[in-house]
């Protein structure tokens, strides 16, 4: 089972580095454009990359914080306990709301239709981030092809009818991996922990801070 678990890990990881990168040259056009294939390049050596990875509350076109993150300084440790901007809904953040936009991104919505759903249900993703439909739409779309014979998606081999906790948290750091400069999957990043970051998403969903999730 294990090893079942591994391999489809793995699939999902390799699709996802590729896609992950085309989409970041697409929305943020860099002046070096992200090649999956150089993971090096990758990571806070990479701009765009460095931007979406970089801690919410610390402001990425500042100097000192590049500076810092790259350096490893005391002062800019990356962990698992800060959201990265990736996570959030047009990539910008209310520093005095850091839950405005959570879990709302354009790019974890693509994540979650190449994941989930099909590679190229990613196109479709909306720009303001709502994932709320997509297992819905995708059910409707099947609906529509019932008398074709096409291959089932994950999410309909797995019987998944709504988006989880599980899943997001899931999708998050397949994505968080995908910008990383690491070259393979590891649970330890430095001082940032796969683990415990999955498990602050979905600490955040069974204690809602506010009235609705």
């Amino acid at each position: 089972i294990k090893r079942g678990v591994d391999a489809a890990r793995g699939d999902d990881t390799s699709t996802l580095k590729d896609l992950v990168a085309t989409w970041v040259n697409e929305t943020f056009h860099p002046s070096h454009l992200l090649n999956s294939g150089d993971k090096q390049m990758c990571g806070f050596a990479h701009d765009a990359c460095g931007k979406l990875l970089c801690p919410a509350e610390w402001d990425w076109s500042q100097e000192c914080v590049k500076a810092g993150i790259r350096n490893r300084t005391s002062d800019y440790i990356i962990s698992e306990n800060s959201w990265p901007l990736f996570v959030y809904e047009n990539y910008s953040v209310n520093s005095r709301d850091l839950e405005q936009g959570l879990f709302r991104s354009k790019i974890l919505v693509q994540a979650f239709k190449a994941t989930f759903t099909s590679p190229s249900s990613a196109k479709e993703a909306d720009d303001d981030g709502d994932g709320a439909d997509i297992l819905e739409n995708n059910r409707c779309a099947r609906r529509a092809l019932n008398q074709v014979k096409v291959k089932m998606c994950i999410a309909s081999i797995i019987n998944m009818r709504k988006v989880t906790p599980c899943s997001i948290a899931y999708v998050i750091c397949q994505v968080c991996f995908a910008l990383s400069s690491v070259s393979s999957w590891c649970t330890v990043d430095g001082d940032f922990d796969y683990e415990a970051f999955c498990n602050n998403i979905l600490d955040f969903f069974e204690d809602v801070p506010g009235p609705v999730v």
